[in-house]
């Protein structure tokens, strides 16, 4: 893409597969602690709650440690399975702890990747909690990747806030107009980034069909960026 210098990747859904480490996570934590539970169901059930909470994290209607209890909770309190605050707080210790054993990329990360460093300087700006998310990136060999990393919590505003986009392009000593963000959070990602001028590829994970604009670059899968870009 003409003019494009750096690339700002959200990581969680776009480069890192969390649905899939997360599920991972569960089985390894919910077996550690011996809670017999149909895990399968559980996920079913806990997927959703986690995602309002999420939504709700990231525009400052809970708090983090909210959010890693209550998402916790009410999961059980709908499966209707009997637990103490004790465990739950236990097993919200022990998912950030384990949550980067497991490093699933989304298909075909490394190859855009390896694609793309050779032209572009890339970055990272993400609303995830720091402690796990440099591990993710560390421990996935993402790290190698990135010449600057933004995390919300260190910034203390989370995308699509205007601080957090403009910290990152500091950061980058990167000029806004040659900037393009790419990630599958439209609101935090999409709108946040064409909020300060950026360019942005909305990166449809889940193949919703939704957020049809104009200054809008839509892909359903990593590779598809590669034409756009190279």
């Amino acid at each position: 893409m003409k003019l494009i210098d750096n690339i700002f990747f959200d990581l969680d859904h776009t480069l890192w597969d969390f649905d899939k480490n997360s599920d991972l996570t569960f089985f390894k934590i919910l077996k550690k602690n011996d809670i017999s539970i149909d895990v399968s169901k559980f996920l079913n059930c806990y997927h959703p709650i986690n995602r309002k909470y999420w939504e709700m994290y990231r525009v400052n209607k809970v708090s983090k440690a909210d959010l890693r209890y209550l998402r916790l909770s009410d999961t059980f309190k709908k499966l209707n399975y009997d637990i103490n605050d004790d465990l739950i707080n236990q097993l919200a210790i022990d998912y950030i702890e384990h949550l980067s054993d497991f490093n699933h990329l989304i298909p075909d990360t490394l190859t855009v990747l390896d694609l793309l460093k050779s032209k572009y300087k890339m970055h990272i700006i993400t609303n995830g909690f720091k402690e796990v998310q440099k591990r993710k990136l560390q421990k996935s060999d993402l790290i190698q990747y990135f010449e600057t990393v933004t995390i919300s919590e260190d910034v203390g505003v989370k995308k699509p806030h205007k601080l957090i986009f403009d910290h990152a392009l500091t950061s980058a000593n990167a000029n806004v107009k040659n900037s393009i963000m790419i990630g599958d959070n439209f609101n935090a990602d999409i709108l946040g980034a064409l909020g300060v001028g950026m360019k942005a590829i909305y990166f449809d994970f889940h193949k919703t069909n939704e957020h049809e604009r104009e200054n809008v670059i839509i892909v359903k899968s990593l590779k598809e960026i590669i034409p756009i870009l190279l």
